[in-house]
């Protein structure tokens, strides 16, 4: 029988970066990108949220499979831009990332907790948006290991996925 830490380091596959947004100003629309900058002690270059003093929100990520959710919820359709996080990922259980380091890539971040929806959830998504969001919010994380994320870029855990237990098998 495993143990609760193998349980929590085993997926079934690593995940992919299919989307990219930075928010240039506050209610700003996200400007969408190919790839981005992470740096350690700021976040992604570009995003309002990047500024120095160790934030616990220097990336948000959200799940893709949880777009249809929350588009099914709200009644409306979804954009990854709607619900302003920076990173969408497919393949993989952000949940499971929450408290955990993992690779996007190159980059190395640690999960700091869930990204719960903000009132701004109602104008985007229309009455009931913010509940349509409750549970299907996301991650924050911060930059461990700086680097580039790009479009395609693999998502998994630190330590062991499937298998993949060297840092050069998880890139």
């Amino acid at each position: 029988m495993k143990s609760m830490a193998e349980l929590t380091a085993t997926f079934p596959r690593k995940g992919t970066v299919t989307w990219i947004g930075l928010s240039p100003g506050r209610r700003e629309p996200l400007t969408v990108v190919s790839s981005v900058r992470a740096e350690v002690g700021t976040g992604l270059d570009g995003d309002r949220h990047a500024r120095s003093g160790r934030s616990k929100r220097e990336v948000t990520l959200i799940q893709a499979e949880h777009l249809p959710v929350i588009a099914s919820l709200a009644g409306r359709p979804v954009s990854p831009g709607d619900l302003r996080r920076n990173l969408v990922v497919e393949g993989i259980n952000v949940y499971a990332l929450r408290k955990a380091r993992f690779w996007v890539g190159k980059v190395l971040l640690e999960g700091t907790g869930l990204c719960d929806p903000c009132s701004r959830m109602e104008e985007n998504l229309g009455p009931g948006g913010f509940n349509a969001c409750r549970g299907h919010g996301g991650i924050t994380a911060r930059v461990i290991e700086a680097g580039e994320i790009a479009l395609g870029d693999t998502v998994c855990f630190e330590h062991y996925t499937a298998g993949f237990t060297a840092k050069a098998d998880l890139h």
